[in-house]
């Protein structure tokens, strides 16, 4: 129910937004502001967004939780979504998510909804094959014969084509 809401009011909330702000400062500099907001965007959600990969890599090789990073990860590509998308709404909440701190608060907020009973990881083995060059099992033993064209042709036409 509420993803329904969600899906009328935020078109109509831009369509108003638009309609406002177009009104008061014109169609160029309306337009402008949405194309400066969209590449600052995309340059902000792909610095953050690395940042946080390196802390989501970071976590799992001293063997941490991953969840904050990850949930900041989330958050910061749903920004650049919303970034993304045309409007002054959909820009200032996406905005608003590439703050640190608000993310921050957004994830204590989370973390106190959802209880985690557990994280465990297990490491992952890798097997060497001994000899690369053995396909193992990848050959298809087979008997073949050729077929001269000559003899392809001697036959006749198929039906399938025209001559």
């Amino acid at each position: 129910m509420w993803l329904l809401i969600a899906f009328i009011a935020v078109p109509m909330i831009e369509i108003a937004l638009f309609i406002k702000i177009g009104g008061a400062i014109g169609l160029g500099w309306t337009l402008a502001i949405v194309l400066i907001t969209a590449v600052l965007g995309t340059w902000l959600v792909r610095t953050q967004g690395a940042m946080a990969l390196g802390q989501l890599r970071s976590s799992f090789s001293d063997m941490r939780d991953p969840t904050e990073p990850l949930v900041h990860g989330a958050m910061i590509l749903f920004a650049g979504a919303l970034l993304l998308t045309p409007g002054f709404f959909t820009d200032a909440i996406g905005f608003s998510l590439l703050v640190p701190g608000l993310r921050q608060a957004a994830y204590r907020a989370i973390r106190a909804r959802v209880d985690v009973q557990t994280f465990e990881t297990r490491s992952q083995t890798y097997r060497q094959d001994p000899h690369p060059s053995d396909p193992q099992g990848d050959v298809i033993d087979a008997e073949y014969h050729e077929i001269s064209d000559t003899a392809q042709n001697d036959k006749g036409s198929s039906g399938w084509t025209k001559h």
